[in-house]
């Protein structure tokens, strides 16, 4: 018997200017992608002082909308809305499809580098055992740490600085793994997504795991802040090398304009049973 739930998110993204802004180009990674265990719904993005231009999947078949700002807008708004129905497989994705080679998954990137830090965290690792029982201790050595601190870091962040630090959230120990799995040699790669948390509606953010390519499995996720493997309450939106690929909103503007972001996010359960498991 695997859970199902069915979720309904609703993601409001509102900027504010000073002055209007003469161009600027957002890329939204807002849409969950739908796979075998997870099935979206419904989903729409609706734009307030911006215009939509197009539609695409990237390299990591992420869905990105790609809107301009329009003309003397100082105040523009990115809602988005859905319902989408998760499976829990224990964290186990499959395997890779799509258009990135595996190896392209043991890259390093500026957020992500194999530095002193990351290898003083794998020099205390023990690394017996099976690739998979490796990973789990990986995510818990992590967490021993990097305390989950709000506040301490942003999205500009490196591994190596927040291993320093000493304190993360959850986007930080995203990095931390992929960067000592790669470093291990194992592919790993970024999410984003969304989480429904049991005791509230009100989300502070959006979420962010790990993931692992692990021989006879396929892709398996790690939640390195909660400790555990993703499950039925995880809507997955967005991967990549790191934050800069899955980022929900990322691109440029021109203009010395002040930006003043605010974000909503509601993430809440509309059902919940019981579906038996798919034979083999």
């Amino acid at each position: 018997m695997a859970e199902t739930r069915h979720l309904k998110i609703t993601h409001r993204t509102s900027y504010h200017y000073d002055e209007p802004v003469p161009y600027a180009l957002q890329q939204i990674r807002k849409t969950p992608k739908s796979r075998s265990f997870q099935n979206v719904l419904s989903w729409n993005v609706s734009l307030e002082g911006a215009t939509a231009q197009v539609e695409f999947e990237d390299a990591h078949m992420n869905h990105v909308n790609l809107v301009s700002f329009d003309d003397g807008a100082t105040d523009i708004i990115i809602h988005c809305e859905g319902e989408v129905e998760v499976s829990d497989t224990h964290g186990v994705i499959g395997q890779q499809s799509g258009f990135m080679p595996l190896w392209m998954f043991l890259r390093s990137t500026e957020l992500t580098r194999d530095g002193p830090a990351v290898r003083r965290l794998l020099k205390s690792f023990e690394t017996d055992g099976s690739v998979l029982d490796q990973l789990h201790r990986l995510s818990a050595h992590i967490l021993e740490h990097v305390d989950y601190t709000p506040g301490e870091t942003d999205p500009g962040t490196s591994a190596e600085e927040a291993i320093n630090s000493g304190h993360g959230v959850c986007q930080d120990h995203a990095h931390i793994f992929v960067s000592a799995a790669r470093a291990l040699g194992v592919p790993a790669r970024y999410v984003s997504g969304y989480l429904f948390m049991e005791d509230r509606v009100e989300q502070d953010a959006t979420h962010a795991w790990a993931e692992a390519h692990v021989d006879g499995l396929g892709w398996v996720g790690f939640d390195i802040s909660n400790g555990q493997s993703p499950d039925a309450r995880y809507v997955r939106v967005a991967t990549g090398l790191d934050y800069t690929d899955a980022a929900p909103v990322s691109g440029m503007r021109h203009g010395t304009a002040n930006e003043e972001l605010k974000v909503t996010l509601q993430v809440q359960a509309q059902t919940q049973r019981q579906v038996q498991s798919p034979a083999g």
